[in-house]
């Protein structure tokens, strides 16, 4: 068993095996339908296992919403939820569950919301299950796995000025297309990914779903143990896999001085181009979401702004992905430079990513976002267009009012 996948779900590719898992995740879309299974069935549940969290009508923006929400927070008192997170005191869930150490090398956790594939940039096996299947695990603490095959991916070399993990992860789907790794893990090796931020690999992880992939684990590192210093719940044991190349169903290999800031056009992940040779008006720029909203993703953007205004045609909104973000944004002095450079900036929240609220487009409207999803509608009306881009890409846009290489702007 050489892959990660393998070794964590302790089976074979191929087999249907059951396991304990460590965590389930469930937000205010996910978790009410869950917990009405749960209530339905009349179980009893492994509360230390399940971790609820508002964040995808978040403020809510009308009174279905609200009463969702009131429900969720009802159902984690009946429950006795300890893991539950509030408005103001969480952000998105999948930046919740890394930054508040629930995630860790070697652990199994689901999470009823698809980018739950975010937890292997940490060395963890994590995937998205529907509610009926996160009321299961609740309730047994185990859940049936079908053990994926695995891809290996090998990016080498040194990526140049403004390239992010954004840039090689749309690479990647543009060469393999949105279903390209259906129902397999993904991992990731090389000099490139070594050199890349936690916030990068995050963003590598969260968008392997994109190729279809059950998960996308990046083995863990030093760089991922200090960042688990003081923070990680309970103890954990990494996994590594074994060199037997000839055990993935396939090896990709990339040089990362061949990649560019990259835009994925409407409508699909995999609807690749060069940002330099785009010239695309936008009338909104979006900086946040799980896939790029934290502190590292803030700086970049920050630095290109500063001083600067954005285009008159073109309104930015910055949406920091958690609470603890947002406050070392504040103490950093990004938000006051957004704010100066005619900015809108808001709590966590996932409410435009999904086209909910705070960020709705209207029709014909175009938007360049570091979201992770470009589908008909994504963000609002199904006439307008969403362009996935990284924070370097989406601060330059806002400021020319195209889609810009942000290394037209660099002295």
């Amino acid at each position: 068993m050489p892959t990660i996948a393998e070794k964590i779900l302790d089976g074979k590719a191929g087999e249907i095996v059951e396991r304990e898992v460590d965590y389930i995740m469930v937000n205010d879309i996910t978790g009410v339908p869950a917990f009405e299974v749960l209530d339905e069935l009349a179980y009893d549940i492994k509360n230390e296992k399940a971790v609820v969290v508002q964040d995808h009508y978040v403020p809510n923006k009308d009174v279905d919403s609200a009463e969702q929400a009131k429900a969720l927070r009802n159902y984690a008192r009946k429950y006795k939820i300890a893991n539950y997170y509030e408005i103001g005191k969480g952000g998105v869930c999948h930046q919740v569950m890394i930054e508040s150490g629930y995630v860790a090398p070697g652990r199994l956790i689901i999470g009823a919301d698809s980018h739950t594939c975010s937890y292997g940039a940490l060395g963890a096996f994590s995937t998205g299950v529907g509610s009926t299947e996160a009321a299961a695990a609740m309730a047994t603490g185990r859940l049936w796995f079908k053990v994926p095959e695995t891809q290996k991916f090998v990016i080498r070399g040194e990526p140049g000025r403004y390239v992010m993990g954004k840039d090689v992860i749309l690479h990647i789907i543009g060469d393999l297309g949105v279903s390209g790794s259906l129902y397999k893990s993904q991992e990731f090796y090389g000099s490139a990914i070594e050199s890349l931020s936690l916030s990068d690999r995050i963003t590598i992880s969260n968008m392997a779903i994109e190729a279809g992939a059950k998960a996308g684990i990046i083995p863990p590192d030093d760089k991922v143990f200090e960042f688990l210093k003081g923070r990680v719940k309970g103890d954990y044991k990494s996994v590594y896999a074994d060199d037997k190349e000839s055990e993935y169903e396939a090896v990709f290999e990339y040089d990362a001085s061949e990649i560019v800031p990259t835009v994925a056009k409407p409508f699909l992940p995999a609807n690749i181009a060069p940002a330099s040779e785009l010239d695309v008006p936008i009338d909104q720029a979006y900086l946040g979401s799980c896939t790029n909203g934290r502190i590292e993703d803030l700086r970049v953007a920050a630095a290109i702004l500063s001083g600067k205004k954005i285009s008159s045609d073109v309104r930015m909104i910055v949406v920091p992905a958690s609470e603890a973000v947002l406050l070392q944004a504040i103490e950093e002095g990004l938000i006051q430079i957004f704010l100066a450079a005619d900015a809108f900036v808001s709590g966590p929240t996932c409410g435009a990513c999904l086209g909910g609220h705070m960020g709705v487009l209207a029709k014909d409207e175009r938007c360049i976002s570091t979201t992770n999803r470009n589908f008909i509608g994504r963000m609002g009306h199904k006439d307008s267009e969403v362009y996935l881009a990284n924070p370097a890409v989406v601060a330059a846009s806002a400021i020319k009012g195209r889609i810009t290489d942000p290394t037209e702007l660099a002295p």
